[in-house]
């Protein structure tokens, strides 16, 4: 009994030990946050650069939901960390013209990740992109670290040109990364950054923010009731973040010279679409946006993932809308259709566009937008 006594109060000190240890090692990493050796960078530093709709009520704890929100800052130095919210999800980061590559904010443990190592000395530019639809994780940015004695300085100015799109999963990048149509969404295989909307944007010099996400329609969301969803985009566009009503977005802070519509997939998705709760939908939609943006183009779309029947329908309610439009003098609607995937570019998971597939629909959108805004 006494053995069992000692191997037992051996065993209990063990524990204590390892307990102690997984405590100074916690405290270890939450010191590494805190190094002195690294020169911790604000949320609200004047030199970054942020771009889509964002949340400022906590400055120090940005968050956003959209794809595509970007942030962009240029620092001193030989590295770069980033810190966010745990299981923020996925972010495509390109180091000064380097090839963008994707890092993840994935288990309760990474909230800080490495962007940048073994940089020459001297000052390089970040162009930070979230490339998924974050509105179940609600990621948040928290910061940088950069090398002991350096800093963020002015990075140049954005580009004059500004583009909005409006959109569903084929905006989000829905299944891009996938080449199986038999798969399922995943994080894994979302990536805004190689959707037609992102492609186009950088080939035309242009800023540009997101709204959208998978599903939505401009009154029925997929496999929705033929009345309609309350949630759809008309109802969720005034919010700066999906499905969160804390806060109207402040539609000065960003002004777009062309906006880009690309919905109603959804709305004639599963044979269900009421034509003139389309039309009106779709209507109704245009008298917001023009009262947002008076002076910008509106360029209604068709997608990819329409065929058929759904795309008579999606084409015929669009066509009556711009044409009433231009009847009532406002000649700044405009009507332009993508091809149609047949699958000779693949097609991604659940049925989506392939990377290929964007690709393609980037291509034509740049040639449209290019003789529509003058951008040459």
């Amino acid at each position: 009994m006494k053995i069992i006594k000692n191997q037992r109060l051996a065993a209990v000190s063990c524990r204590g030990l390892l307990i102690t240890l997984a405590a100074l090692l916690s405290l270890c990493m939450e010191a590494q946050h805190l190094s002195p050796c690294g020169n911790f960078v604000s949320p609200t530093d004047k030199n970054i650069q942020y771009v889509g709709r964002i949340n400022f009520s906590n400055p120090e704890r940005p968050y956003f939901v959209y794809p595509g929100v970007q942030i962009i800052a240029s620092f001193q130095g030989t590295s770069l960390r980033m810190m966010a919210k745990p299981e923020s999800g996925y972010f495509m980061v390109q180091i000064d013209e380097a090839e963008p590559f994707k890092v993840a904010f994935r288990g309760q443990q990474d909230s800080i990740v490495s962007l940048a190592t073994s940089l020459p000395k001297g000052t390089h530019r970040a162009h930070i992109t979230y490339c998924i639809e974050g509105y179940e994780l609600r990621p948040e940015f928290r910061g940088f670290w950069l090398d002991k004695g350096c800093q963020l300085v002015a990075s140049p100015p954005l580009p004059d040109r500004r583009i909005e799109f409006i959109g569903n999963s084929i905006t989000c990048g829905y299944g891009v990364e996938s080449t199986n149509p038999s798969e399922h969404f995943s994080y894994e295989t979302e990536n805004h950054y190689y959707t037609y909307a992102a492609r186009t944007a950088r080939a035309l010099g242009a800023q540009y923010q997101v709204v959208a996400r998978s599903g939505i329609g401009i009154y029925r969301n997929y496999d929705g009731p033929k009345t309609g969803n309350s949630d759809n985009m008309p109802n969720e566009y005034p919010y700066t973040n999906y499905h969160d009503k804390s806060q109207l977005w402040d539609f000065s802070r960003f002004t777009p010279d062309v906006v880009c519509i690309n919905l109603g997939t959804n709305d004639t998705s599963t044979g269900t679409a009421d034509q003139k709760r389309l039309e009106k939908a779709y209507g109704d939609f245009l008298k917001t946006l023009r009262s947002k943006y008076p002076q910008a183009k509106i360029v209604f779309l068709t997608g990819a993932m329409l065929n058929g029947k759904e795309l008579s329908i999606v084409k015929a309610a669009l066509d009556k809308v711009a044409n009433d439009a231009h009847h009532q003098g406002d000649e700044n609607v405009y009507r332009f259709d993508m091809t149609p995937q047949n699958g000779d570019l693949m097609i991604g998971a659940d049925w989506h566009p392939s990377v290929w597939q964007q690709e393609k629909m980037g291509h034509e959108l740049t040639g449209y937008l290019r003789g529509l805004m003058k951008w040459f």
